[in-house]
């Protein structure tokens, strides 16, 4: 079995929503040219009733040649152990659907279950910065998973780290960047920066760092599509649209007082998280990618191609 084979041998991707896919596009090529199968967990109601979507993802599913598996990832401990003691490899895409506590939870199945390598859903911020205390509960628990893969050595693992989705500025629950009203709201400050990455990006490089030679092993490697402040997100916007956005700044203070009035709604535990800057971002000449010399989507890039669709 040559290295390539080996690193894609009994893999086990957990979840097929917008990042599982986006993974699976770039892995699944890669699979079928040794041979290998790739098999991926999604919830068992996504196989009996999916809905639109899920329709289509399981169809394509099929055309890439990756087996898809019905399991509840809320299932108690011992269930996932001996799912998870099946595979080689567990690479976690799942995300926070299954609410608090979930990505503690299945990170530890994994190490019980004597899994040789784990990419954790750590797709997001450096959370070794940002600690503990940020305002957003998921943020402590990534932590937290952080600090039990660095207390074991029995399972090898990859944290990712890619800052935000591209496309999350652009939410208009998050209400960063309101393309309707033309509005811009700077979190913090108009110099504090947020690193971002499309799910596409994500998914091929992250195939990348799974296959390199030498093995990346225990260690966080990081990605940046683009690493800007939120005053040169106004300045970008301005440029592609030709159009002047009203410029709001959020200031820190503000939104710890937001995040006081209303403690449980996400966004503003977002907005207030993302306001912070470190740990939200880093410089693009250090990442991964820079250092391969592998393009990445700007958010300028994004910008154009979404406003051209």
């Amino acid at each position: 079995m040559n290295d390539e084979q080996q690193a894609l041998h009994n893999m086990l991707i957990l979840g097929a929503g917008q990042l599982g896919m986006a993974v699976l596009r770039a892995l699944a090529p890669r699979a079928r040219a040794v041979q290998a199968t790739l098999t991926v967990l999604v919830s068992p109601g996504t196989i009996s009733h999916p809905s639109a979507q899920g329709a289509a993802n399981l169809a394509e599913l099929r055309e890439l040649g990756v087996a898809v598996l019905g399991f509840d990832l809320s299932s108690d401990a011992q269930a996932l152990e001996v799912l998870f003691a099946q595979y080689r490899t567990v690479f976690n895409c799942t995300g926070f659907v299954a609410g608090p506590g979930t990505q503690l939870r299945i990170s530890r199945a994994v190490l019980a279950a004597g899994v040789q390598r784990y990419f954790p859903w750590q797709f997001g911020v450096d959370y070794d910065v940002v600690g503990r205390g940020s305002g957003q509960p998921v943020f402590d628990e990534q932590f937290e998973v952080r600090q039990l893969l660095r207390g074991q050595d029995a399972t090898e693992w990859v944290i990712v780290s890619t800052g935000m989705f591209t496309s999350f500025l652009f939410e208009p629950d998050f209400g960063v960047v309101d393309l309707d009203g033309k509005a811009i709201h700077g979190l913090g400050s108009w110099k504090t920066k947020v690193t971002v990455t499309t799910p596409e990006d994500i998914g091929r490089l992250t195939t990348e760092i799974l296959l390199a030679r030498p093995r990346i092993a225990n260690e966080v490697v990081y990605l940046a599509g683009d690493t800007l402040s939120y005053g040169q997100l106004a300045e970008v916007v301005e440029r592609v649209t030709g159009v002047v956005f009203e410029r709001r700044l959020l200031t820190l203070d503000r939104l710890r007082a937001d995040l006081e009035s209303s403690p449980e709604d996400v966004m503003t535990r977002y907005r207030a998280a993302f306001a912070l800057g470190d740990g939200m971002w880093w410089d693009k000449a250090g990442t991964f990618n820079a250092r391969n010399g592998l393009e990445t989507i700007d958010v300028e890039s994004y910008l154009r191609a979404r406003l051209a669709a």
